[in-house]
């Protein structure tokens, strides 16, 4: 991993758009900095009928639009997640827009859903199943800026990309789209994924992927008891907990810690589980969760497993310690699973709460 730490502070020298970039060419190019090791059997997770080699993924983000897919699951993860992918292409929001707290461990990014739009996505993911792609991908669904009906959006993408995936997520938890927060809102919120789903079943009619909702750790009590009643009354089949936060810790040290945006890495560690955590009270454990935010070794995705996390993404710990990261994860979480003498991670879930 010499090469890759060399190569790691190079990328760091650039603006973290263009790393970001160069990295994603990279990998389509077949520059797997890693080799792929066999996962533990402790790891294995099944749900929604599906087979997850282990439970870590890639969370939304990093592969927007969905063109290196096949490679970052060849890293080892067990599961990907492209997008956000909104109905029609669009810029986001003005460069420079993200920035990089390395004091802190963590990123503030007020990107605003940049990207090609579902047409151009779902084409690059037919075109990658036709080739023998193999492996889970779930697609992250948004709305464009100036979208005047979200429900709308978020049909239209699902629609379009529901054959390609096998979950999707209705992204309802970014703070850097005016407006979506709004869309956490009960009422707000059902009329979407009625939409969604309806349409999700008039494309797939024998069966559709699951549904998920990725929430904001930022969220009130009443907001997180409505969301949980939402979830418990079978509408969707999941959560995505949680987004990046629009707090500020006092703590932080880096000399970005003012720019407006999400603010993501080990700083939104504590509050994204303590969310976790509550969600996973307030479904009584009935409703599958992903847990996201912070995670930075084995130490902390066993806390998000032990908290009610089925299923973990990381992203911004990736920017910092590389892909070798993914390994050492894997193999510290079932060394922890297995010292407190549980047969697999999924025994291991919610553990804090028994």
């Amino acid at each position: 991993m010499v090469g890759f730490r060399l190569a790691g502070t190079l990328l760091r020298c650039l603006d973290p758009e263009t790393a970001h970039r160069l990295t994603l060419w990279g990998l389509r190019r077949g520059l797997s900095p890693v080799s792929r090791v066999a996962d533990d059997p402790l790891l294995r997770t099944r749900l929604w009928g599906r087979d997850f080699p282990n439970p870590l993924g890639l969370a939304a983000g990093f592969d927007k639009d969905a063109r290196a897919v096949g490679p970052l699951l060849a890293l080892g993860f067990g599961f990907v997640e492209a997008g956000t992918v909104t109905p029609r292409a669009q810029d986001g929001n003005p460069r420079p827009r993200i920035f990089r707290l390395p004091d802190d461990a963590a990123v503030i990014h007020r990107i605003g859903f940049a990207g090609d739009g579902m047409a151009a996505v779902a084409a690059r993911l037919r075109a990658w199943r036709a080739a023998g792609g193999t492996g889970l991908l779930g697609v992250n669904l948004g709305k464009n800026r100036d979208g005047a009906d979200a429900a709308a959006d978020y049909a239209a993408a699902a629609a379009t990309l529901a054959p390609y995936a096998d979950y999707l997520v209705i992204n309802v938890s970014s703070p850097n789209t005016p407006g979506l927060r709004a869309l956490q809102d009960r009422r707000a919120l059902e009329r979407i994924i009625e939409r969604v789903a309806g349409a999700v079943s008039q494309a797939l009619p024998r069966r559709g992927p699951p549904l998920l909702v990725k929430i904001a750790p930022d969220l009130t009590d009443a907001d997180r008891a409505d969301i949980a009643a939402v979830a418990l009354s079978g509408a969707v089949q999941g959560l995505i907990v949680s987004n990046t936060t629009v707090a500020r810790p006092a703590d932080l040290h880096g000399r970005h810690r003012a720019q407006a945006g999400g603010l993501s890495g080990r700083p939104l560690f504590a509050p994204s589980t303590a969310v976790l955590a509550d969600m996973y009270r307030l479904t009584a454990g009935k409703v599958p969760l992903v847990g996201v935010g912070g995670i930075a070794g084995a130490a902390d995705a066993y806390a998000k497993v032990r908290a009610g996390a089925s299923l973990l993404q990381l992203y911004t710990a990736l920017v910092y310690q590389g892909p070798a990261l993914i390994a050492a994860i894997k193999q510290g979480l079932a060394a922890h699973v297995r010292r407190d003498g549980f047969t697999g991670v999924a025994e291991a879930v919610g553990a804090d709460h028994r």
